[in-house]
């Protein structure tokens, strides 16, 4: 861990002033210096509240070329006990200078050069060929912040993972080093060719320690937007505020879903702009251990006895390297499961390793034949809920009723915690797995999904309906007929996959 009582230092080269390059390209080009854009130096803004909301000891030296002189918006967020504004000449030191404080009304203290080393960014810049710097004059009276010693943290990113750039740049600050980014790559992938820089938003959150709301936050990109979710919106309550939505729309998200959780916590008045989906999740209330077994059905009963005859064990397990090589083994039992491929079929050792060892308020359980690993459930615990996340066994040994031994044994722990709800799942896109359900005591719990459209794109996207999933969005009576084939196109996926892989 870096010393906390280290300052950290950030240097910030606002080169362009768009997210976008083409647009950014096309207004340089043209002489247009448009700041009342609503994406006018966006990713600048984002990062200036990031800062603002940080907690640590941090001064920022933002360096503007006349393309990118900040606008009230952003001016409003440069606070001087965090920030300072600097000088990144473009042409002519001078003339840029004192428009850049005439218009900020802020005292310049520091400069850097905008570099070109594409002939492509030296012809747009009005820079002869070859020229990939201006001359600044000896007597120019603002200091070269180059001469600080300093670490490309958007050029770390793209040769190190998310890890090794976190230790790298608290070496850096407890080295007195100030970080350099660019913050038109605060989110952009890697670059190609000579542009040696990745987007440094996810090692930018974490030195600074904000935006955790945001760390279980997924994307996923369908058609021409993007629709974000928590992973963890089963076990804790989820109400975007206007401000969380509006970092969301900082990052280029066009919906937001989530879902009420209507088993203990219920939304009372959302906003009319919440646009509403039936949704549903199997749940199980548990009263006690006695009272589920009572009301299972005597067929389910005689599974769990069958377990036990065949000598099928079960107990709560620590994570150890014995147990993850058996949950590995599982994993690579077979490729097809369930009639559909597997998306763990293939994992590496490592990789199983590394995602049981990130896991968090879970329980594994596992049920074993002769001390051999045969089956594992993992239980994710939450407010006023406890998930199943995995409950798998092996192929070979499923005359033996592992699954049943092991939901049996979930549900004396959840009952043992005091946990009122198990949920598994959904019900209603797997017949056989949904009688499953059912025949351990899961019900379909109707809930309410929403979907928050945060951008143009996400409106239409409601609208037309692209926000659900395509199997949601069928009607129940075209699922069975269906499904089959789905699972069809499955199997002969990953059999291809498979085959191109030899």
């Amino acid at each position: 861990m870096a010393n906390e009582e280290a300052m950290i230092k950030l240097r910030l080269d606002v080169d362009y002033p768009y997210p976008s390059r083409a647009k950014s390209y096309l207004y340089i080009a043209l002489g247009i210096k448009k700041r009342k854009s609503k994406d006018y130096l966006k990713n600048s803004q984002a990062i200036a509240k990031m800062i603002n909301e940080s907690q640590k000891e941090i001064m920022t030296y933002w360096f503007f070329t006349p393309y990118t002189i900040p606008d009230k918006k952003l001016l409003d967020l440069l606070n001087p006990d965090k920030h300072e504004v600097a000088l990144h000449i473009a042409n002519n030191p001078y003339r840029e200078w004192k428009i850049l404080e005439n218009e900020t009304n802020r005292t310049v203290k520091y400069y850097t050069i905008h570099g070109t080393q594409r002939l492509i960014a030296q012809l747009l810049w009005g820079r002869k060929i070859g020229q990939e710097g201006v001359k600044v004059p000896n007597d120019f009276p603002l200091k070269n912040f180059d001469d600080f010693p300093s670490l490309g943290l958007d050029r770390a990113r793209y040769s190190h993972s998310l890890d090794e750039t976190k230790k790298i740049a608290e070496e850096a600050i407890n080295q007195n080093r100030v970080l350099v980014a660019h913050p038109d790559w605060l989110f952009r992938k890697k670059g190609r060719g000579k542009n040696h820089r990745a987007a440094f938003y996810d090692v930018l959150k974490i030195i600074l320690e904000v935006d955790k709301e945001l760390d279980t936050l997924r994307v996923r990109k369908k058609f021409f937007f993007k629709i974000a979710y928590d992973i963890q919106e089963y076990e804790k309550n989820i109400i975007p505020n206007e401000g969380f939505i509006e970092k969301l729309s900082e990052r280029d998200m066009d919906i937001f879903t989530f879902l009420d959780r209507k088993w203990c916590c219920p939304i009372t008045n959302p906003p009319g702009t919440w646009i509403k989906s039936d949704d549903n999740v199997g749940l199980l209330e548990i009263k006690d251990y006695d009272g589920w077994w009572s009301n299972v059905g005597k067929k389910t009963r005689n599974m769990v006895r069958r377990a036990e005859k065949s000598g099928i064990k079960t107990d709560v397990v620590q994570p150890s390297e014995k147990f993850i090589e058996g949950v590995w083994k599982i994993y690579n039992e077979t490729p097809i499961r369930q009639e559909r491929a597997f998306p763990h079929y293939g994992e590496s050792l490592d990789t199983v390793a590394r995602n049981i060892s990130v896991a968090q308020n879970s329980t594994f359980i596992g049920a074993f034949l002769q001390e051999e690993l045969v089956g594992f459930i993992h239980i994710i615990h939450g407010d006023n809920i406890a998930v199943i996340s995995q409950i798998l066994s092996m192929q070979k040994h499923w005359d033996k009723a592992v699954n049943n031994a092991l939901l049996a044994k979930a549900v004396e722990v959840c009952a043992s915690n005091g946990e009122r709800w198990l949920m598994y799942g959904r019900i209603g896109n797997h017949p056989s797995l949904d009688k499953f359900k059912e025949s351990n005591g899961f019900v379909k719990f109707p809930i309410t999904r929403y979907y928050v459209p945060i951008t143009w794109k996400g409106k239409v996207a409601i609208r037309l309906g692209l926000n659900r999933e395509f199997k949601d969005a069928l009607p129940q009576s075209l699922k069975g007929s269906l499904i089959p084939v789905l699972n069809w196109a499955s199997r002969n996926k990953m059999r291809l996959k498979l085959h191109f892989a030899k």
